[in-house]
């Protein structure tokens, strides 16, 4: 089937509902307005909800997270989503999909959030005890994250095309110096648990403190410098600091999570992908906190 032609919408949720989960056919389903690319996310009744890979390179992940989201929630500060059930391929829909509880909160952002400073030090704790746990049989970087924990140069020819691309507003020497940077070191170290897309859209708030971190689609094991890009598209100044010094990774680790952030933005400019959430909008200005961070590391 070809993936461009179907159409994810609450017709196929109700449908596949009641083909594969009877008892819940009678829920109500609407979609949730900022599902991401990934996936496309329905509210099913009130405490779940339903999410279905938009392509097919996305739906290698459903099995992933149904394995590994229970092993790793107990031993983690902070929510992340609960399998469920996992759905079936059916006739009109070729890949498997997933049930998850719903987690209350709402998706971060600096008007909601209370304390930045509070936040970034949450956040990396969170990212401190994931990366300490045990990574036996974890997944390492393959396409089924898009190679998030692994080596940057995966991404050479795009970064330098983009550059290319988008001289006219880009100081594209230093830029390039960036990027270069962060190509000339690897993790040293044992494999550690990622995330592998740590950014607001997959960060909930409530009563303006982080409590749930959802979306592990790109979860495996590697290089933990990919989960550092908020570090430039979120934080600055002293909740900056206080996100670095909580994780107390070295500078080459610190480099290469500016060169992670340079290819994302750059992505989504050059892709036309500026309008989807709070990293995209800022793409040009991340890029230029990854400039100026750099320049002070040099």
């Amino acid at each position: 089937m070809d993936d461009t032609h179907i159409i994810i919408d609450d017709t196929l949720v109700r449908r596949v509902i009641a083909t594969q989960f009877p008892q819940w056919k009678d829920l109500p389903i609407k979609p949730i307005a900022l599902s991401g690319w990934d996936n496309r996310t329905f509210h099913l009744g009130r405490d779940m909800v339903v999410r279905m890979p938009s392509r097919e390179e996305y739906a290698s992940q459903v099995e992933k997270e149904q394995l590994w989201l229970t092993k790793l929630a107990p031993l983690l500060p902070l929510q992340i989503p609960t399998p469920l059930a996992i759905g079936q391929p059916e006739e009109s829909y070729p890949w498997k999909w997933s049930i998850y509880r719903w987690i209350e909160g709402a998706l971060a952002n600096r008007s909601n959030i209370a304390d930045l400073n509070d936040f970034a030090a949450s956040l990396a704790q969170f990212l401190a005890t994931l990366q300490r746990i045990d990574t036996t049989d974890g997944p390492l970087p393959g396409p089924h994250n898009f190679y998030r924990g692994g080596a940057l140069f995966i991404y050479d020819a795009e970064v330098r095309q983009a550059l290319i691309t988008l001289k006219a507003r880009v100081e594209v020497p230093i830029a390039t110096e960036v990027w270069e940077r962060a190509l000339a070191t690897t993790w040293q170290h044992l494999p550690v648990w990622i995330h592998g897309d740590i950014s607001v859209g997959n960060l909930l708030v409530k009563d303006g403190v982080l409590t749930a971190v959802i979306d592990f689609g790109q979860l495996g094991i590697g290089d933990p410098a990919c989960d550092l890009m908020i570090a430039w598209t979120l934080f600055k100044g002293h909740s900056r600091e206080i996100f670095q010094s909580t994780l107390s990774l070295d500078a080459d680790t610190w480099a290469r999570s500016r060169g992670w952030a340079l290819w994302k933005a750059l992505m989504y400019i050059v892709t036309g992908r500026t309008e989807m959430n709070f990293e995209a909008k800022q793409s040009w200005q991340i890029i230029e906190e990854v400039i100026e961070a750099h320049k002070h590391q040099s």
